[in-house]
């Protein structure tokens, strides 16, 4: 018989009873301003800057991940010298707020006037004033990518952590390089515990990219309607015209995340826990008894043999 839960379905009706009131409340209250909302929410510059927040968002990604798969590989490197700037790397960006971090990307121009390219301690090769080699867009995709990689970095460590290390022992054994093991035996299996986090800092880069006016760079979807909200007086519907925004973004990344997962963890699972075989097997023949493809005999279990 079903078991009868009744506090658990007086909780639930209580709490749909509650949600239903708060957006009765929200659809009838002024201070929300609905007409403005419909207004701007599919205005020519907040689309604009959606897509804009989209560009910085997988630009910073891009160059994350390599970077972070870099550091990733040198932290679990037997060098001393690889190891320390990687746990340097990390423990810098990871111990610093991102918005103190693009605050001083906002003041490199103060900092280093110039960018000079050549060998050190000779004289350089290529002088380029900071502000002519590097806009505000470049230096918001900068010091996103520089921040998240020191998050991913940790995470394609872990899943490389839990590869077997019999799978690389074999690799060894078949006589391929150190590059050629991690590119093409541990990498590949690593995806299945790497995709899931990546995916959800991927969606927090989204997020983080509000914080971009610190360079300052006000193009970006928060910025961009913060400003119109300025000129019209209107703060509280520009600001779910932008959540509106990031939530639609954010449900299509969430739907090729879950794609992205089920396409990695291929294989896993699939078996039954009692190690039957999932497919039918064909019904027995019947035929006299010692006749081969005999059912008289009697079958047993693998349980029950044991």
């Amino acid at each position: 018989m079903r078991l009868r839960h009744p506090w658990r379905n007086l909780i639930a009706v209580v709490i749909v009873v509650y949600l239903a009131a708060f957006l009765w409340d929200a659809a009838r209250r002024q201070p929300f301003q609905w007409d403005t909302y419909a207004k701007y929410l599919f205005d020519q510059r907040v689309s604009q800057a959606a897509l804009v927040t989209l560009q910085l968002t997988i630009y910073s990604m891009l160059i994350a991940v390599v970077l972070g798969l870099l550091l990733a590989v040198m932290r679990l490197s037997s060098n001393p010298v690889f190891t320390s700037i990687s746990w340097f790397y990390l423990w810098i960006f990871r111990g610093t707020p991102v918005y103190v971090q693009l605050v001083f990307w906002g003041l490199l121009s103060v900092i280093y006037p110039t960018l000079s390219l050549g060998l050190p301690f000779a004289p350089p090769l290529i002088t380029l004033p900071t502000g002519d080699a590097l806009n505000v867009f470049e230096l918001a995709i900068i010091g996103l990518a520089l921040n998240e990689a020191a998050y991913l970095a940790e995470i394609v460590r872990a899943g490389i952590l839990s590869v077997d290390r019999g799978q690389e022992e074999a690799a060894v054994a078949l006589g391929m390089t150190w590059p050629q093991t991690m590119w093409r035996i541990v990498i590949p299996q690593s995806m299945r515990v790497i995709i899931p986090p990546t995916g959800n800092e991927f969606i927090s880069m989204l997020k983080t990219t509000s914080l971009v006016t610190a360079v300052p760079f006000t193009l970006d979807l928060f910025a961009r309607s913060r400003d119109i909200s300025v000129e019209t007086f209107t703060p509280i519907p520009l600001l779910l015209v932008a959540s509106t925004w990031y939530l639609a973004i954010t449900s299509v990344l969430m739907v090729g995340q879950y794609f992205l997962e089920k396409r990695f963890a291929r294989g896993i699972g699939d078996a039954r826990p009692d190690g039957a075989e999932t497919r039918s097997s064909p019904a027995p023949q019947t035929g006299p008894i010692g006749a081969a493809g005999s059912s008289d005999a009697p079958v047993l279990d693998k349980r029950e043999h044991q």
